[in-house]
């Protein structure tokens, strides 16, 4: 069996894993692994909230920390941290749906992210693998600025953006990914393109209309 992993801050609230229940409707499905690997790395940072039942008939029930709650069980743990509260089946339901409700809405700066979880020694414990981290990399890669041609109105300056992500194509809502082999080959032709027309304007009528015909030519 494991000894529990509870922070001396904390350890006047440990209670008996066994005199707890998890809520009897939570509709959160978790990462129990990962819970699990955080409790053994990190230890209980944080209590579970557990309601004392007097209004609702159900006691010691887990409000917020259900999986925390399962994971420490998996592991063994004879004790938990819990802070109490006494509420009534609303009040109880309301928090059990906004605490995941606003993980569920909660974002990432992902380059920020990948930033941190890069200068971690490892990644043991931050329900991240490498993979997972490679793949942020990978999205959160930037080019250097680049120069964009005019658009022929006679403005006499190059606009300078900083901030497309090679890699993709987008039109409307759909978003695609496309190799580097792909990205060169668009390049290339943009820049024959905007050699040819003195501007951009009219590069995707062009791509998808004379060069894709070209290219059926050729099959053909």
């Amino acid at each position: 069996m494991s000894t529990s992993r509870i922070p001396a801050s904390l350890a006047d609230l440990a209670v008996p894993v066994d005199q707890l229940a998890a809520y009897h409707r939570n509709p959160r499905t978790g990462d129990l692994d990962a819970i699990a690997e955080s409790l053994s790395t990190n230890g209980q940072y944080r209590p579970i909230v557990v309601n004392k039942g007097s209004l609702t008939g159900r006691p010691n029930e887990v409000l917020a920390g259900n999986h925390t709650l399962k994971a420490a069980k998996r592991l063994g743990w004879k004790e938990i941290a819990v802070t109490w509260l006494d509420v009534d089946a609303d009040a109880a339901a309301k928090i059990v749906i906004v605490d995941n409700r606003t993980n569920d809405l909660a974002g990432y700066d992902t380059a920020l992210l990948a930033d941190i979880l890069t200068d971690l020694p490892d990644l043991q414990g931050t329900g991240y693998d490498q993979a997972q981290l490679d793949q942020l990399l990978d999205d959160t890669a930037l080019p250097a600025p680049i120069e964009l041609p005019t658009d022929g109105a006679g403005t006499g300056a190059a606009a300078t953006v900083d901030y497309l992500q090679w890699g993709y194509l987008q039109w409307s809502s759909t978003r695609v990914r496309i190799t580097q082999a792909e990205v060169e080959l668009l390049d290339a032709l943009y820049r024959q393109f905007v050699d040819a027309h003195d501007s951009d304007m009219g590069f995707g009528w062009h791509v998808l209309n004379e060069e894709h015909q070209a290219r059926e030519g050729d099959v053909a």
